[in-house]
């Protein structure tokens, strides 16, 4: 498990993929650990490396994006209680697994796109947001804090693939920006499982005490040296991790007939979600300058 973590620690302080993208599937799907524990150990580890990279973050002054963070955490903590006590316990962890590498790989492809497309200009902030918008951030922290609830980690790469397809915003803000995020999300959902559930057992327990050491260090080290490159090498990093995680869950997985099926329809579904998204944010762009010119 710690040299799992090297490997997690670092991904998730330099990407808005958390360290448990990685620790869920390596313990789940190889090591055959049950997901619940595979969530909790996620959980614990990232309470304590992603909050290391946040506090880099915030103490070395790395651009981030407030607005987006506070309304993204606020929802995350309402959806991930209602996840841990309404969802998680019924859901399927293959088609789970399956629905969300499926989901961001399709992601993956419309940020390529985005990139290589000049025409699409990145931003260093938000826009003003009006009370729809921000009850949409909202609405986007709740549904990603039930996917922390079940595998325990995606709602930083959910928020991530939102404001960097509808609003431009650029990489370099949005990554470690969700990194906070998902160093928030982690600590209330540990606090949540060992402390009010009183399901962190001593196996998780264990793992977690073993990898400390790797991620305090790990995952600010990711956040730092991801700060000194450019917002395409961060967008290649994070192309590498969303491919490699999908082929992972191939070759371990295996999906046949109906899991199959439902893979295919995720990544097709997210292609047009993610073109709808780039679609108005290029139409919503295009109000602004027409009414700024009018204006």
């Amino acid at each position: 498990m710690s040299i799992t973590m090297i490997f997690g620690s670092f991904i998730a302080g330099a990407t808005s993929e958390g360290g448990g993208a990685v620790a869920f599937p390596v313990m789940t799907l190889i090591f055959q650990i049950t997901p619940d524990i595979a969530r909790n150990f996620s959980l614990a580890i990232q309470s304590i490396g992603m909050s290391a990279a946040a506090y880099l973050i915030l103490t070395q002054r790395i651009p981030i994006n407030k607005t987006y963070l506070l309304l993204c955490s606020l929802g995350g903590f309402l959806g991930l209680i209602f996840g841990t006590y309404l969802i998680a316990p019924i859901v399927s962890p293959p088609y789970t697994k399956m629905f969300f590498v499926s989901l961001w790989l399709s992601f993956g492809v419309i940020l390529f796109y985005l990139n290589i497309n000049e025409s699409h200009q990145k931003t260093e902030s938000l826009p003003p947001l009006s009370i729809t918008d921000k009850k949409t951030f909202i609405l986007l922290g709740f549904l990603g804090g039930i996917v922390v609830s079940i595998v325990g980690s995606g709602i930083d790469i959910l928020t991530f693939a939102f404001v960097t397809v509808r609003y431009r915003l650029s990489e370099k803000i949005a990554t470690p920006t969700s990194v906070c995020l998902m160093a928030v999300n982690s600590v209330v959902g540990f606090v949540l499982h060992a402390f009010l559930i009183g399901d962190f057992g001593l196996q998780e327990f264990h793992y977690w005490l073993v990898c400390i050491p790797v991620v305090i260090f790990g995952a600010p080290l990711g956040a730092y040296f991801i700060n000194q490159r450019s917002r395409i090498f961060i967008a290649n990093c994070l192309y590498f991790v969303l491919i490699a995680q999908f082929i992972g869950a191939l070759i371990v997985i295996q999906p046949t007939g109906l899991l199959a099926w439902f893979t295919l329809g995720t990544f097709v579904t997210g292609l047009i979600i993610f073109f709808s998204l780039d679609h108005i944010g290029r139409t919503s762009k295009k109000s602004q300058v027409f009414n700024l010119k009018n204006g």
